[in-house]
C-alpha cells in the first residue's frame, strides 16, 4: 500500500486518521478539509477526502472498496448499491494519534455517526478481493460490502470496476512459526508496499485453517518486523512458505463503475 510520507497530521493531510464522529451543534469544527480535497503519497498514491455516515457500528478494514457521489458522500461498495459512473477506491487503513507508526496501519471500529475519511483512488493499495486474475484491468462488485472480485470472466449482474489491476492471484512469503504463538518472525518476501496486509487469509505448514492476519508490526523506519495471526501456530518452523489471499496489492488508476455485466 502507499503512505503519504511527505505529509503529517501536524503539517497537512494524514490519510490514516479518521475524523469524527461529529455532532451537529457540538461546537467542534468539521470537517477538517473541504470535501473532495486530495492529498498524495508515494507509489503514485492519491487520496480523496469524503464524508461517511454510518447508521450502526462498523469496522473498516484496509482494502475495503467504497464508492462516492459528486458531493463526496462515501458508502461501502456492493452490487446492489453500486451506481454506474460513480468513482470508487479503497480504504487504506486507519490510525489515531499517538499510535501512528512507521508503517501503514490497520482496522478501526466506528460507532454510528458522521465521519470524514480519505479514500485512495490511485497508486498501489491493498484491496479486498474474493478472486484475483493477474493482468486484468477491470474488476467487479460483489454482494459483500467492501469486497470486489476479479475473475477471468465477468459475473452476470455485477457492476464492472474499470481501471484496477492485480499483479498476482495471491502473495507468498516465508516466515518462522512458533508452536502456540500467533507471531510470525524472520520474514522474507514482505514489504510495506506489497503486503501482506491485515485481514488477508493465510495458509501454510503449521498455520491453522481459517487463520487471518490480525496485525502487522513495523520498525520506526517502516519495515515490516513481524506479523500477528488470528490463531496460534500449531508447529515450530523456519522458512515456511505462507500464502496470503483475500487482501492483495492492487494498482488503482482512478477506478469507476463502468457498466453492468
Amino acid at each position: 500500500m502507499s503512505i503519504a510520507t511527505f505529509q503529517t497530521d501536524r503539517l497537512g493531510a494524514n490519510p490514516f486518521v479518521v475524523d469524527g464522529p461529529f455532532v451537529s451543534g457540538s461546537g467542534v469544527p468539521s470537517p477538517q478539509f473541504a470535501l473532495g480535497s486530495t492529498t498524495w503519497g508515494d507509489r503514485e498514491a492519491e487520496f480523496v477526502f469524503c464524508r461517511l455516515v454510518l447508521a450502526s457500528q462498523t469496522t473498516l478494514q484496509p482494502g475495503q472498496w467504497f464508492q462516492w457521489t459528486r458531493d463526496y458522500d462515501a458508502s461501502l461498495l456492493t452490487t446492489a448499491a453500486a451506481v454506474l459512473g460513480q468513482r470508487c477506491g479503497v480504504f487504506a487503513g486507519a490510525a489515531q494519534p499517538p499510535t501512528i507508526t512507521g508503517g501503514p496501519v490497520g482496522a478501526i471500529t466506528l460507532a454510528a455517526g458522521t465521519y470524514y475519511i480519505w479514500l485512495q483512488r490511485n497508486g498501489q493499495a491493498p484491496a479486498q478481493i474474493t478472486t484475483a486474475t493477474a493482468a486484468l484491468v477491470v474488476a467487479e462488485t460483489t454482494a459483500t460490502a467492501g469486497v470486489a472480485n476479479a475473475p477471468a470472466s465477468a459475473t452476470v449482474g455485477t457492476k464492472a470496476i474499470a481501471n484496477v489491476n492485480f499483479a498476482a492471484a495471491n502473495q507468498t512469503f516465508t516466515a518462522s512459526t512458533t508452536n502456540g504463538s500467533p507471531i510470525l518472525t524472520n520474514l522474507s518476501g514482505v514489504s510495506v508496499g506489497s503486503g501482506p496486509f491485515i485481514g488477508a487469509a493465510v495458509s501454510g505448514t503449521g498455520i491453522p485453517g481459517g487463520a487471518t492476519i490480525s496485525g502487522v508490526t513495523y520498525t520506526p523506519s517502516g519495515v515490516i518486523q513481524s506479523i500477528t495471526l488470528s490463531a496460534n501456530a500449531t508447529a515450530n518452523g523456519t522458512g515456511i512458505t505462507i500464502t496470503a489471499t483475500g487482501v492483495l496489492e492492487a494498482t488503482l488508476m482512478r477506478p469507476f463503475l463502468s457498466k453492468t455485466n
